[in-house]
């Protein structure tokens, strides 16, 4: 189950950086909407498949808790915080998805992006650094990468690029926003 959890956090990551490269060059205003979306729905499928498997193993972490009456909460505060933004990262993806476009009479309209919805998207693009950040490890264990030191800080280099590159996105959609 860990195996496949890893091959689908794999996918979910590639389609992730695709859709969050593609939405920001989109907000900016150059890039297809129709392969925004569809990534983004690519980038879902694989988030509710990560969040079932996620939710299995952490049921079984704690029927094992339960069993042996030892938490071991302080030394498992990474295990949690890894949860923990799991879950906040779903408020965050819903906030997401009703952000931007509505139906009205068959067809999509643009929503005003204010300051709370900058502020709910810089916090998806933040939740989103955490939980990959703080799970970066025990995927590269689960493909066997056992070392990661010579190419940590290139990883992290280019994962912070991309979120801030996203983020950038978001505030000068804002801007649009203010100016039109």
């Amino acid at each position: 189950m860990r195996k496949f959890n890893a091959i689908v956090t794999a996918l979910l990551l590639v389609c992730f950086v695709l859709h969050g490269v593609l939405g920001a060059l989109q907000m900016i205003g150059g890039s297809s909407i129709l392969l925004t979306s569809i990534l983004g729905f690519a980038t879902l499928f694989c988030v509710l498949i990560h969040v079932v498997i996620g939710i299995k193993l952490t049921v079984d972490t704690l029927k094992i808790q339960k069993k042996t009456k030892a938490g071991y909460f302080k030394e498992n505060r990474l295990f949690w915080a890894r949860r923990i933004s799991g879950f906040a990262f779903l408020f965050f993806i819903v906030s997401h998805m009703t952000a931007f476009s509505t139906r009205v009479d068959g067809g999509f309209v643009l929503r005003p992006f204010g300051a709370d919805k900058l502020i709910l998207q810089i916090c998806l693009v933040l939740c989103i650094a955490i939980h990959v950040i703080s799970n970066a490890k025990p995927m590269l264990i689960s493909f066997g990468i056992k070392s990661l030191k010579e190419r940590s800080f290139d990883i992290l280099l280019v994962l912070s690029v991309l979120l801030l590159f996203m983020g950038a996105g978001f505030f000068v959609y804002f801007l649009y926003w203010r100016i039109v």
